[in-house]
Parts: structure tokens; sequence; C-alpha cells
């Protein structure tokens, strides 16, 4: 990467709040539901998904928020939190 890329990325950057970069980060990370089959097991994708939705709700001062996903995210990499069935699967009517 050229130096004047990285003046240019970097002053991109600053122009943006802390709180839009972490917005930007969650979109980034989020799990779409087209990628939901795919991901629903990925214990890193989840947990960063998590972690930075707490991001957003800490730098919004809802601190309660932030820690519900924290713990989140811990659950996922410790191993204690288990996928959800599929959302589309579980509301059928017969």
């Amino acid at each position: 990467m050229s130096s004047m890329s990285q003046v240019f990325q970097t002053e991109s950057l600053q122009s943006n709040s802390s709180l839009e970069l972490a917005q930007i980060l969650a979109q980034q990370l989020s799990i779409t539901p087209n990628d939901w089959h795919r991901l629903k097991g990925d214990r890193q994708a989840q947990a960063k998904q998590q972690l930075a939705t707490a991001l957003v709700f800490l730098l919004n001062n809802q601190p309660d928020e932030a820690l519900a996903h924290i713990n989140q995210a811990a659950g996922w990499l410790d191993r204690s939190v288990s996928p959800l069935p599929c959302p589309g699967h579980g509301n059928k009517k017969s």
C-alpha cells in the first residue's frame, strides 16, 4: 500500500466518530440471513458479531446492553453457547 493511500485512509477514518466506526464494524461483522446457515456454528464469527455490537452499545452509553453482548461473545468462545435453530424453520404453521 502506498504512503499516499495510507494517508487518505487515515484521514477518512479520522473524519468519523468512534460510534460511526463501531457501527461500520458491527455492520461488517453482522451475520446476514443469507449467511446464517453457513456461519451459525462459526464461533469466531458469532463472537466477533457480539463484540462489535457490544462496542456500539457501550459507545451509546448503554453498558448493561454492552455487557450482555460481551457475555454472549464469551459464551461463543468458551463453548457454553450453542447455535439456535434456524429462525425461518421454527415458526411454520401446519
